[in-house]
């Protein structure tokens, strides 16, 4: 427990430097950003509006600079993501209806690729030299291929022409959003050709890497111990794999942030109501309450998610706690 206590400090203080960076972004502009936002809205913009711009950038800019730090994180505890300028709406109930869809395409991606890359990985390097290295190749071609790009292939192959996937959202426009079987099968239908995307772009990365420590582990004592001592083949691989799995695992942390980037511009081809169109439209249109938004909630998730794969090294490699106690 207190070494999870350590990395959880850890990653407090560090989503505290990502939140003051998010403060500071907005202040580090040349000029009075909160005018330069107004006169290009050309003053359509109610006073609840110009108050939430205000409140968005710490209190506004007519205080000292402690000051407004103090306010946005005041507002930040209480759940006060301001007001986006070009929705009129909440920052915190705009982001409440998206960012559950990236959570579910980004989740549901890295685990698929990780999964299939860790086992095709593992039975690479045991079965090294055999014809399933062919599958080598192929993965790093799909992994050479920009995300947007592939995804954009698919889309029109597999989507447009064969009309073999459901193209353009998240659901049929014909069900009410809803936990019910036909909307969560629709939802499920939709997610398929985005998902099959990303897996194929980031699938090689793990194989490779599961290959090659598979090949090393497999020539350690304790595995030449286990087959002489007679284990089943299945037994060795799988004490083989729980040892070579442990840098995947430690690299996840790492992949988490490139597969949001490459999934958020994936939600833009597919038309995915997540954060990716929602951040392309706050950026065209200088909406920084929804920008700060969105940055804080995707460094929030990643930091979470480096958490919990610090956790799992943890649990699966004594020789990590035995170390950091001593």
């Amino acid at each position: 427990m207190r070494i999870i206590g350590r990395r959880l400090l850890l990653y407090v203080l560090t989503a505290w430097v990502a939140i003051s960076v998010n403060f500071l972004l907005p202040h580090l502009m040349p000029g009075n950003p909160i005018q330069t936002l107004i006169g290009k809205l050309q003053g359509q913009v109610t006073p609840q509006e110009i108050e939430a711009i205000r409140l968005s950038f710490g209190g506004g800019i007519d205080k000292g600079l402690l000051s407004q730090y103090f306010t946005y994180i005041d507002q930040l505890f209480h759940g006060n993501l301001g007001v986006s300028i070009t929705l009129s709406s909440p920052v915190s109930t705009i982001l409440k209806a998206s960012v559950p869809w990236t959570i579910g395409l980004i989740g549901v991606s890295t685990l698929l690729s990780f999964l299939i890359g860790t086992v095709s990985g593992a039975l690479l390097g045991w079965t090294r030299g055999s014809r399933l290295d062919a599958l080598i190749p192929t993965a790093t071609f799909f992994q050479a291929i920009p995300y947007f790009f592939l995804a954009t292939v698919m889309l029109l192959i597999f989507g447009s022409n064969l009309h073999w996937f459901p193209v353009l959202g998240a659901y049929s426009q014909n069900l009410h959003p809803g936990w019910t079987w036909p909307f969560v099968a629709s939802a499920f239908r939709y997610a398929e050709l985005p998902v099959v995307s990303i897996v194929l772009s980031s699938v090689a990365g793990w194989m490779l890497g599961m290959r090659n420590m598979m090949i090393t582990v497999a020539a350690e004592d304790f595995v030449l111990m286990s087959v002489a001592m007679g284990l089943s083949k299945r037994k060795v691989i799988m004490t083989a794999a729980r040892n070579a799995v442990l840098p995947s695992i430690a690299n996840l942390s790492l992949a988490i942030g490139l597969v949001v980037s490459g999934a958020l511009l994936v939600e833009l081809v597919f038309n995915y109501p997540g954060v990716g169109d929602l951040l392309l439209n706050a950026v065209q249109n200088e909406d920084y309450p929804l920008i700060q938004g969105i940055f804080l909630v995707i460094t929030l998730a990643v930091l979470a998610a480096n958490l919990l794969a610090d956790v799992v090294y943890l649990a699966l490699d004594p020789r990590t706690r035995t170390e950091t106690v001593a």
